[in-house]
């Protein structure tokens, strides 16, 4: 299991996208999310959009890994998303990667940083897809979590995409990676 974390905004989609795309061994776990899709999302492919009492009912059943609010909303890794064979790929919060170490102790954890919040900023705003609040809100957030890389055994600067993803690739390059 490699657990990626980091800022929302700082480019975990992307990264994580483009090492699927070089080592197709790895799959992609799909999180659940109480938030309502942006345009052109769609339900079991980006999230596993949920009502908040599904979510309710589901975590009741321990059907989650780990879960968090964040940015108002909640999230969670199904632990459907997580059994079988290969090697998952989770994109998930810092509260819950904290939750997958505590109950998978050797799961690969790498935190990805922006090069600075002002860059950050910048990278919110032109998704164009938050409001000015949900974006200060973000970066509220962000702070906190960037004093939170210390925690994570290896931590990635996203500063040049194609650097930062031959970093990830190196990195899971160390761990017994299937063949597609």
């Amino acid at each position: 299991m490699i657990v990626i974390t980091g800022p929302s905004g700082v480019g975990k989609g992307t990264l994580i996208r483009t090492l699927l795309d070089r080592l197709p061994g790895l799959r992609l776990s799909v999180s659940a999310t109480t938030r309502a899709p942006r345009p052109g999302e769609q339900d079991g492919r980006e999230y596993h959009f949920l009502t908040s009492s599904e979510f309710d009912r589901r975590l009741a059943r321990g059907d989650f890994l780990e879960h968090a609010t964040y940015a108002g909303n909640r999230y969670g890794t199904l632990r459907s998303e997580v059994e079988g064979e290969g090697i998952v790929v989770l994109e998930i919060e810092v509260e819950g990667a904290r939750q997958v170490r505590a109950a998978q102790p050797d799961a690969m954890q790498v935190f990805i940083a922006p090069p600075s919040l002002e860059a950050l900023r910048e990278r919110l705003i032109g998704r164009g897809a938050d409001s000015s609040d949900t974006i200060e809100a973000r970066l509220t957030a962000a702070e906190a979590e960037l004093a939170a890389k210390h925690e994570f055994g290896h931590v990635i600067v996203n500063d040049r995409l194609e650097q930062a993803v031959e970093e990830l690739a190196t990195l899971v390059g160390t761990m017994d990676t299937p063949q597609p």
